[in-house]
């Protein structure tokens, strides 16, 4: 019976996520920068963007799907894992889904997806720490891959110089902000960041930002699905910001 129930409530909830995504004003400019591609004369450039939009769009329907099976808690662990490291699509898509399919649930949700992302964050670790370079200290095919699909070497070397000064906080700010957290947790384990200080920065921001959510589901319903979409990542932001500003203010000035 639970299961009948949650997932004809999944159903649901992926409808309303399916909805939102669909009629923001992004995506909607996104369809439309589609349409003037196809009607603009073929070229090579393109022919990539229009292919890699058509793959991140599968990615997100394929991820959305999971909420309507009676699997999606597994999906939600092993997705916030995969985005820990290398996949690309954020577990925010199936919490969310989950969440507005049985609300009572939600903290339950959250728990699974942080446990997956700091378990995600690991791997991520373990890549920089063994994987990125050989014994002569040149860059391994993984290191060059991601390289080419998920971050550039810029993006890299800033990551390097935040480190040397705040590797606490750059931690937390990418765990709990949209900065992407994959970049951070790899990045950790090249340079070699303290373990410890690496796994407790991803349980409080990946914890904060995930419960944060679910709680926000659970207590207003649906109604908030659209105030998560336009404005949890802005106000993500500003309170890391405030928080970090605050804790400069301490160390330097008190």
């Amino acid at each position: 019976m639970h299961t009948t129930e949650t997932d004809t409530t999944g159903r649901a909830g992926a409808a309303g996520v399916t909805d939102t995504y669909a009629a923001t004003p992004e995506n909607a400019g996104a369809a439309a920068g589609t349409a003037d591609t196809e009607a603009a004369p073929d070229t090579p450039e393109a022919e990539a963007g229009a292919a890699k939009r058509n793959m991140v769009r599968r990615a997100y329907d394929w991820v959305l799907g999971w909420s309507k099976s009676r699997w999606g808690e597994a999906a939600l662990f092993i997705l916030a894992f995969a985005e820990s490291s290398f996949f690309p699509i954020p577990p925010d898509v199936l919490l969310i889904a989950l969440c507005l399919g049985n609300p009572r649930r939600s903290l339950r949700y959250a728990l699974i997806c942080t446990a997956g992302s700091v378990t995600g964050a690991l791997g991520g670790y373990a890549i920089g720490y063994f994987l990125w370079q050989t014994a002569s200290g040149e860059l391994t095919g993984l290191a060059d891959w991601c390289y080419a699909h998920l971050f550039s070497p810029e993006q890299f070397d800033s990551v390097r110089q935040v480190f040397q000064k705040w590797d606490f906080w750059a931690i937390f700010t990418a765990g709990f902000t949209p900065i992407p957290y994959k970049l951070f947790t790899i990045a950790s384990g090249v340079f070699s960041i303290n373990l410890p200080m690496f796994v407790i920065a991803s349980v409080v921001s990946r914890g904060l930002r995930f419960f944060l959510i679910a709680w926000l589901i659970r207590r207003f319903g649906p109604p908030i699905k659209a105030f998560i979409d336009k404005y949890f990542n802005l106000l993500a932001v500003a309170f890391t910001v405030l928080l970090v500003g605050a804790f400069v203010v301490i160390k330097y000035l008190l």
